[in-house]
């Protein structure tokens, strides 16, 4: 699992915080974040326990104004910034609750749910290797020549599992899931390359063509 302290890609903080990348460079633009959790050196970088600040800010705004959640960040900050060294058992040890007045908040809830999916990170990051030898340099499924960015286009475009896996049979149900993960907090830059042929290990599950239709003359 990616530490308490490690800078995470914004691509990757979304993923960690289940929101768009587009809210995380409002994080950043709006100072919701304390400076010491962001860095823009060479990109923009998230620490990876402020991805709890950012579902928290994010999941409770029908609930609290934006004062009250910026007020609870504020205030867990020094917490975060004294933990950074630890290890996420240790931080979901300690106690995240926060109180103004007759508000109390909790957000241990927050905190362990992006240990959760920061676990889904790593695994996600396991999963995917990439060689020379082996489709030029494609990210590929560990252990198979199967292109990680195929398979999470057929998630994205909706295909079953079940489906998924008749064309990619060396995959299982758990790394077509980390699969889509790992494409999500990694999105390929620039128009994807087009390929007249199935990648090796696909087979053909349906063969049906549609004829273009012609414009009148």
């Amino acid at each position: 699992m990616p530490a308490v302290g490690e800078m995470l890609k914004a691509s990757e903080a979304a993923v960690v915080s289940r929101v768009s990348l587009r809210d995380i460079n409002r994080v950043i633009d709006e100072h919701i974040l304390p400076d010491a959790f962001v860095s823009l050196d060479n990109g923009r970088h998230v620490l990876a326990g402020a991805c709890s600040f950012i579902a928290f800010y994010f999941e409770t705004a029908k609930r609290l104004t934006s004062e009250e959640r910026l007020f609870a960040i504020k205030a867990a900050g020094p917490r975060l910034t004294r933990s950074r060294s630890l290890a996420w058992a240790a931080l979901l040890r300690e106690d995240w609750t926060v109180r103004d007045e007759f508000l109390t908040i909790d957000l241990l809830p927050f905190v362990r749910g992006t240990s959760e999916r920061l676990d889904d990170l790593a695994a996600a990051r396991e999963i995917v290797t990439t060689s020379d030898d082996v489709l030029g340099g494609t990210p590929v499924i560990r252990g198979t020549r199967v292109p990680v960015y195929d398979v999470a286009a057929s998630v994205a475009a909706g295909y079953s599992s079940e489906r998924i896996l008749e064309a990619y049979p060396s995959l299982d149900a758990e790394k077509i899931r980390l699969a889509a993960i790992y494409v999500e907090a990694n999105p390929l830059r620039g128009r994807p390359r087009s390929t007249e042929s199935l990648p090796e290990g696909a087979t053909i599950v349906t063969d049906r063509r549609v004829p273009r239709l012609r414009k009148a003359g």
